[in-house]
């Protein structure tokens, strides 16, 4: 995404937990920065994207070298991480304290639609602010969505991650069920794929499971994080589909799995898992 941003001519500055990362960025044009506040310090458009709460709260909120001490009055922050609505919320709050404007707006996509510009936003917060940004949004997503005010964004993208996990739970389950067959599995998937029901989406994981490559592109770890934040948001007895997800990909984790793509969740019904 940063890649992206300078081919498009933006002045990029950067930081990152670790260090490694930052240095195919520099050699590309971007200013690798120490802290978060120096990150932010002068931009005029910030974002952050990490695994989750504790690391947002902690890129944004370090007393010392927090993003919230070096935005600048009239800049605009974009949350991009997958998080919780109530911290988003509350970080919009903290970021209008400081005289910016606030989006949250998590994205659609993996390395693939990244590399290719081609992310999907959800975007929640002041519409005036969103028509501000979608110039600049342009270079990195190719669809980006208004959906509502602060936290409707990462609401939908909570939904969204939800249903993808239980497509794939399912998918990895009902493939053992084929293979235990006397029929011939490798012609019912073929099929299977072929098939209406089989939305784009499963219809990937279900290539990559047969190919067997687990490389990350969403791994285990993380899809088992926002399950869980999906169900934070209601009574887990109201959310049932969503809760078997999260108790499929959170066994995949204690299996050793975590590190894995989300389709590696196949493994659990393979004999040798």
């Amino acid at each position: 995404m940063a890649v992206r941003l300078l081919h498009a001519g933006h002045q990029v500055s950067v930081y990152n937990r670790s260090a490694g990362p930052a240095h195919d960025l520099v050699a590309a044009g971007a200013m690798a920065c120490k802290t978060p506040r120096a990150a932010a310090e002068g931009a005029e458009i910030v974002i952050a994207m990490v695994r989750g709460n504790e690391a947002s709260r902690a890129i944004w909120c370090d007393e010392q070298d927090g993003a919230l001490r070096g935005l600048g009055a009239g800049a605009i922050a974009i949350e991009s991480s997958t998080l919780t609505p109530g911290w988003v919320k509350e970080l919009a709050a903290l970021v209008h304290k400081t005289g910016a404007s606030f989006l949250d707006a998590p994205v659609v996509g993996s390395r693939p639609q990244a590399d290719a510009g081609q992310l999907i936003y959800l975007i929640g917060g002041d519409a005036g602010t969103f028509d501000q940004t979608r110039n600049f949004l342009a270079a990195l997503g190719g669809a980006a969505h208004h959906v509502g005010p602060v936290g409707a964004g990462t609401m939908l993208k909570l939904a969204v991650n939800a249903l993808f996990g239980i497509q794939v739970a399912a998918l990895a389950e009902l493939l053992a069920l084929l293979k235990s067959s006397d029929c011939d599995p490798a012609a019912m998937t073929e099929a299977l794929a072929s098939l209406p029901i089989t939305s784009p989406a499963a219809k990937g994981a279900l290539a990559l499971i047969q190919a067997k490559l687990d490389a990350p592109l969403f791994p285990i770890d993380l899809a088992e994080k926002d399950l869980a934040y999906a169900l934070d948001q209601s009574d887990a007895a109201a959310l049932p589909m969503t809760a078997a997800g999260h108790e499929c990909f959170a066994k995949a984790k204690a299996k050793g799995l975590a590190a894995l793509n989300i389709t590696a969740i196949a493994r659990l019904y393979q004999p040798e898992a």
